[in-house]
């Protein structure tokens, strides 16, 4: 008898164990995908980043009186390079906020000045930040995938009472700049 109770014991407790590891596992590779894709974000805003010079320098051969506009760009440019790579889903959100309304004061310019329309090197960079956005937008839904999945699982039992252990915590939604 004594035997059958400690079997049983012993079972219940290698299926917690097994239960726990699982939970543990699960969670963290939840949590890397969920850094994987906001690390995908920072790559995309980065690249955006990257084309703002050349659009600058575009601008500014047609219409170099509109520094004030060149200037805000710049300084958005530089706002979203110190918010990559941090912890903060809602500095990047804003950073990137900043950048699209600029960038988008910039784009408005080709309407003012017809020749620089015109420019092949102005309708390239207008293409290629038109396709980063587009992965951009891909990229923000992965991550919002990613943390509702992080989220859902913090929020499920048996997932709860491992979520601490596991050091995950909720996941922030990438909100889309307005």
């Amino acid at each position: 008898m004594v035997t059958w109770v400690l079997v049983v014991v012993l079972a219940i407790a290698v299926a917690v164990l097994v239960v726990f590891v699982a939970g543990y596992n699960k969670l963290r590779a939840a949590d890397v995908r969920a850094d994987e894709a906001l690390g995908g974000i920072d790559v995309e805003l980065t690249r955006r980043a990257s084309l703002i010079p050349a659009l600058v320098h575009t601008v500014t051969t047609f219409a170099a009186h509109e520094q004030a506009v060149l200037d805000r760009v710049s300084a958005a440019r530089a706002a979203l390079d110190s918010a990559t790579g941090g912890t903060s889903v809602a500095a990047r959100s804003a950073a990137e906020a900043q950048l699209d309304t600029a960038v988008g004061q910039v784009l408005a310019l080709g309407q003012s000045y017809p020749q620089l329309s015109s420019s092949a090197n102005f309708l390239d960079l207008q293409r290629t930040l038109t396709d980063t956005e587009n992965t951009l937008a891909f990229a923000r839904q992965y991550y919002n995938d990613a943390a509702a999945t992080v989220n859902r699982l913090i929020g499920t039992i048996p997932w709860m009472y491992v979520a601490s252990r596991a050091g995950v915590s909720q996941r922030e939604y990438y909100q889309t700049p307005r």
